[in-house]
């Protein structure tokens, strides 16, 4: 689907496979809110913003904080504290950090151009991979069109069609392969535009170099140093493990749509390392904060993961580094992370510069809810409006 201009939301909006936007209020009737604990900090304005999206429409939504080693955990409707979901474009800061760790180890360097490292693939139509690096792959600056946006995907992906083809495998060539019937958004490095193909390419970059599947390095890197146990990258299985609850979408880009479907159940290889990944809120916290903190790259790759790029003249506030979204809240407080939307899963996971100050959130749907209140409400302390 097309990346939203209104750039407070484009990466949740425009995340691998992202989540339908519409505004029509059409959801399973959602149990009362769970309590939440706060220890410390008052997480009240939180706790407040997740009844508003189950009360906007959303069937579920949990969230997590931790501030310093104080922890809460809030939800709303048929959300458990401890639900694995899927978390689609947050993907991307994985990917990110296992080429960062490549590059410190002198195995490639991101201002190596794609065609050095897939030959022949990023070609057509205007597309040519000798003048496009790997860092503007991870800086949404290379001008690669991006495959979510082909009208023929949105159908078969995003529409009703997708019940039908839920269980289909993508490879990640053919996912590319579609971004390559199309011209690019623009010349590499003189514009930003937010590509799931960019990460797609980032994903078959880390096979190349390492000969192992993307999944694999970021396993072995990231999910196992860091003990994220909830976390893993499914490849072709179609589940959810549990504890889990149930995922929804509309199936439609009319905002009038009523009917909601269970999606639970599908292929990730659809999105494959833009946005195919599995966590929950715990394990989402302890990888960013690790990664702000410095923990899992050298200093000199830690200045280039939060180097960043403007992405819209319009919205200042949002700047973007190598999977990295960097934010400017209404509060005046800045908080690092990212985004991730995929059929019935709509994700947030920020912490401040410091990585001392956390959160990690989800809704259950993907056609309600905004999860930027959410962000808000933690680090802001403001209520949602009536």
């Amino acid at each position: 689907m097309p990346a939203v201009r209104t750039m407070t939301r484009t990466v949740l909006a425009a995340t691998a496979v992202a989540a339908l936007t519409a505004t029509a209020l059409a959801a399973p009737a959602a149990a009362a809110a769970a309590p939440a604990t706060s220890q410390k900090q008052d997480h009240h304005a939180t706790q407040q913003a997740l009844d508003a999206a189950v009360e906007a429409g959303v069937p579920g939504a949990v969230a997590q904080a931790r501030t310093g080693r104080a922890g809460w955990t809030g939800t709303a409707g048929e959300r458990g504290g401890k639900d694995h979901y899927r978390v689609g474009s947050i993907t991307k800061t994985f990917v990110a950090t296992v080429l960062l760790q490549l590059q410190a180890e002198g195995r490639l360097d991101l201002d190596d151009p794609v065609e050095k490292w897939l030959p022949g693939m990023v070609r057509g139509n205007g597309h040519d991979g000798r003048k496009i690096t790997v860092r503007q792959l991870l800086n949404h600056t290379s001008g690669v069109y991006s495959v979510t946006s082909d009208p023929g995907f949105q159908e078969k992906i995003f529409g009703p069609a997708f019940l039908e083809h839920r269980y289909d495998t993508w490879t990640p060539e053919q996912l590319v392969a579609v971004a390559m019937t199309h011209e690019p958004d623009f010349a590499p490095g003189t514009d930003w535009n937010y590509s799931n193909t960019n990460y797609v390419l980032a994903g078959l970059v880390i096979e190349k170099v390492t000969g192992r599947p993307y999944g694999k390095e970021v396993e072995r890197r990231i999910i196992k140093p860091l003990k994220l146990r909830a976390t893993s990258v499914p490849g072709t299985d179609v589940t959810v493990p549990k504890p889990s609850s149930r995922a929804y979408s509309k199936l439609s880009f009319d905002p009038n749509a009523t009917r909601v479907h269970d999606i639970t159940e599908l292929n990730p290889s659809l999105a494959h390392a833009a946005g195919e990944m599995i966590s929950n809120s715990a394990d989402l916290q302890t990888f960013y904060r690790a990664l702000l903190k410095g923990k899992l790259l050298p200093k000199a790759e830690q200045r280039e993961l939060t180097d960043t790029v403007p992405t819209d003249p319009s919205a200042p506030e949002l700047r973007y580094g190598l999977g990295l979204m960097r934010t400017k809240l209404s509060c005046g407080k800045e908080v690092w992370g990212h985004g991730g939307g995929i059929h019935g899963s709509s994700s947030q996971a920020v912490t401040s510069r410091d990585g001392e100050h956390s959160l990690a959130m989800n809704f259950n749907a993907d056609w309600t809810g905004d999860s930027q209140t959410v962000i808000e409400a933690e680090f802001c302390g403001t209520a949602p409006k009536e």
